[in-house]
């Protein structure tokens, strides 16, 4: 088994292998994070883990508020995460890669930064100034069929995504754009489907890539009968995820 540990940067949504994501950050906790990832050489990567939350708060309170007004807001690494930070987060996340960690005047942070690997969460330490974790990397194993599967997925996507955009002759992606790798396909699908964070979790932490596509292709069928059901629905706004507030 291989470890590793790095910080850990808990999130309310869930980052797939290859698949760039945006932060801006503004706790203290995660501003010493980037100031640490900072020291690391500019040829070596700067690498910290995110996990999907389970139960807390991405963001911590910064000041009383319901339902006691007179309460003080938690501090610390795992401010808003529990007694047991490890129970707060899904199990299953994805190491990042910082490729641009810029500090603005005010001392916060715009970070870009992709997803690379799958790892497992063994053990969250908050005894720093900011939360780090031992992870268990995990390996991609192809499955059965996982080809023929990504093609499936491939032309059940491009149907969904035509609904999605309202309109049977315009698609947010090109064919010519998309990947044929079942892998890249899977990670790839699951980041741009319209699905709440427990489904993307299943996702990520699917068996193989076979059996992920699986599921998707499953989603995806059941996804675009219901969009085909809704024609107010304004999917087009769908498409386009927020960045984190961090």
């Amino acid at each position: 088994m291989t470890t590793v540990r790095l910080p850990l940067f808990p999130l309310n949504s869930v980052l797939f292998p290859g698949l760039v994501l945006p932060l801006n950050v503004f706790e203290e906790r995660y501003r010493a994070m980037m100031r640490e990832l900072l020291k690391t050489p500019e040829d070596e990567p700067r690498r910290f883990a995110v996990v999907a939350i389970r139960d807390g708060h991405e963001v911590a309170p910064s000041a009383p508020g319901m339902p006691d007004s007179t309460a003080l807001p938690e501090r610390g690494p795992a401010a808003g995460f529990g007694a047991d930070p490890a129970q707060a987060f899904h199990a299953v996340g994805c190491v990042a890669d910082a490729a641009t960690v810029r500090e603005r005047a005010d001392g916060t942070f715009e970070v870009l930064a992709t997803g690379t690997t799958r790892v497992r969460l063994l053990s969250v330490d908050a005894s720093g100034p900011f939360l780090t974790a031992e992870l268990e990397e995990l390996t991609e194993d192809p499955g059965d069929e996982a080809g023929a599967l990504a093609e499936g997925v491939l032309r059940a996507f491009r149907q969904y995504q035509k609904r999605l955009a309202g309109a049977r002759e315009r698609s947010l992606t090109t064919g010519a754009e998309l990947p044929d790798e079942p892998a890249v396909v899977s990670y790839l699908v699951a980041a741009a489907m319209v699905l709440d964070i427990p489904a993307k979790q299943r996702l990520l932490q699917a068996p193989d890539t076979a059996s992920r596509l699986r599921d998707e292709l499953k989603l995806l069928r059941t996804e675009t009968a219901v969009i085909r059901t809704l024609p107010s629905l304004p999917a087009a706004d769908l498409t386009r995820g927020p960045t984190s507030l961090n």
